[in-house]
């Protein structure tokens, strides 16, 4: 007999898969742990054995998400390594893309951060230190393009990226959030000096 070439996923990469995709289609609230071990094709003890608890599924999701989301960042850094206006570009370019996608449903720390109120929650933490890192990063792409006030653009940019995140699941203002691109460089441009 032929053994399958293909290994069986285990049940905890089972669990976090389908728990990941259930979250980002439904929102955290509203998806169970019952739900989640049956379509993982699991036991709710198979799940506790591999996550002490639902909301430390959701924070590995979350953390997840955070490592993702500065790979293909930096992957998208390295294509400019010397130019940081073209970084902000290509960081808007990739944004308009996400939002202009119908299946996306804007940004899961966002959504997470609406739903999770408790400051105790395990994935607030890695909400936080992500936002946290991406107005850093912006603050700090600001910085080396000259702008007038590094710090007031980069807020100003944090504050597109996720108005245009959030626009993305808003019925009818789907085009309106594939315009980001455009907005931030019209507001970086006005922020640099005239030479």
């Amino acid at each position: 007999m032929r053994k399958k070439a293909k290994k069986q996923a285990s049940a905890r990469e089972r669990v976090f898969r389908t728990a990941a995709e259930l979250f980002h289609r439904h929102g955290i609230r509203a998806v169970g742990v019952e739900t989640i071990a049956a379509q993982a094709h699991t036991t709710k003890m198979s799940l506790y054995r591999n996550f002490p608890s639902k909301d430390e599924l959701v924070a590995e999701w979350l953390r997840d998400h955070d490592t993702r989301f500065w790979q293909a960042w930096d992957a998208m850094s390295r294509e400019h390594p010397d130019d940081p206006r073209r970084q902000l570009k290509a960081a808007f370019d990739l944004l308009a893309k996400h939002v202009a996608d119908p299946k996306a449903r804007g940004c899961p720390m966002a959504n997470a951060a609406v739903e999770i109120t408790a400051s105790d929650h395990p994935a607030t933490k890695v909400i936080k230190a992500h936002k946290a890192g991406l107005r850093a990063r912006l603050a700090e792409l600001c910085s080396r393009i000259g702008a007038s006030d590094s710090r007031l653009l980069a807020d100003q940019l944090f504050l597109l990226m996720e108005g245009a995140q959030v626009s993305a699941q808003t019925p009818g203002a789907r085009a309106a959030a594939a315009s980001v691109a455009r907005a931030a460089t019209a507001l970086i441009d006005t922020h640099i000096p005239a030479r």
